[in-house]
């Protein structure tokens, strides 16, 4: 009984060991893409999906920052992306802000 009792013992201790080295990917695998975007450094893949804790007053002034102006029908989308209307250089634009801070134009 005792023999079985420490095989049973081996065989669980064997299996949770193979779950404790289950590896994550990191967070930013590449080092260089910030937490959050500043004017000079944007995401390539912008925009980003993800959870969105900008407020929408945040959003509307980060992207008068970029250089936006008349930015309105300012709403946060289901995928974490604030997406409106705005203007630049005269012309009407689509714009995006996502988590990070990328501000894109369409």
């Amino acid at each position: 009984m005792q023999k079985l009792l420490v095989a049973t013992a081996a065989i669980v201790l064997s299996a949770t060991s193979v779950f404790a080295q289950e590896s994550k990917p990191a967070a930013n695998p590449d080092g260089d893409t910030p937490a959050v975007a500043t004017p000079s450094e944007q995401n390539a893949t912008a925009p980003v999906e993800g959870a969105n804790s900008f407020t929408e007053d945040q959003a509307k002034e980060r992207i008068v920052e970029a250089g936006y102006a008349d930015v309105t029908e300012l709403k946060l989308d289901d995928k974490g992306v604030w997406q409106g209307k705005a203007t630049k250089g005269g012309k009407s634009v689509m714009v995006s802000m996502d988590y990070q801070g990328n501000i894109v134009a369409k």
